[in-house]
């Protein structure tokens, strides 16, 4: 997923976070990043600042990522949280980033809908069909 220059782009410890022109809300892990309870929180506080009052769905490119801790992956599941995240689709590749997304969908159970997805083209079509 590439950085758009021509629209509002947060950078954070671990992500880059942005509302598309599309409706959906976009984030990038950083290349290595190690992320922890607080870069989630840090993330979440950022996405759910997109569009104050507002569902939307997330879009979350996790391809470059080293490593999530169990207290992050509990926090990404959003469950027993408020979030304007409707549903989320985690763009995966490396087979690192497979192991990661795998054991989150298995163990986490997020309370919104949620997919794994190779390709940032099925995951859009996905999102914008819910």
């Amino acid at each position: 997923m590439e950085i758009p220059s021509n629209i509002q782009v947060t950078e954070i410890t671990a992500y880059y976070t942005w509302m598309g022109n599309d409706g959906i809300a976009r984030t990038k892990v950083k290349p290595r990043a190690e992320v922890t309870l607080a870069e989630a929180k840090e993330n979440s506080v950022v996405v759910n600042s997109l569009s104050p009052g507002n569902l939307y769905p997330l879009l979350i490119d996790s391809r470059d990522i080293k490593s999530i801790s169990k207290e992050a992956r509990d926090f990404f599941s959003m469950n027993n949280r408020d979030s304007n995240v409707s549903a989320f689709a985690i763009i995966i590749q490396s087979p690192l980033s497979r192991v990661i997304g795998n054991f989150f969908m298995g163990l986490n159970k997020p309370r919104v809908p949620a997919r794994l997805f190779k390709s940032e083209k099925e995951a859009v079509k996905w999102l914008k069909e819910l």
